[in-house]
């Protein structure tokens, strides 16, 4: 997440955060379903710090996750200067 944050301050890269917490938040989400998890709330909350857990012991996919966000909000940024550079050509 720090990655994340130092790419939005240091390069303007608005869409970083964003991404980050779409892709983690798909990522828990999966998870959950995997898991089968009952729809009770305590339930849940277990799972999710479960996942919490697990996520800590593995910074390797953690960062390689991070840079993943980071090159989406990259994409998008570029797929926003084509989309404007096309409107204001017509």
């Amino acid at each position: 997440m720090g990655e994340a944050v130092q790419e939005f301050v240091d390069k303007e890269e608005k869409d970083a955060i964003e991404e980050l917490l779409k892709f983690q938040l798909e990522k828990t989400q999966r998870f959950l379903k995997e898991r089968r998890t009952d729809a009770e709330e305590e339930k849940i909350d277990e799972e999710v710090r479960k996942f919490r857990e697990s996520r800590k012991k593995n910074t390797e996919e953690e960062d390689e996750e991070v840079r993943e966000a980071i090159t989406r909000a990259r994409a998008h940024r570029s797929e926003d200067a084509v989309l404007v550079a096309a409107s204001s050509d017509e």
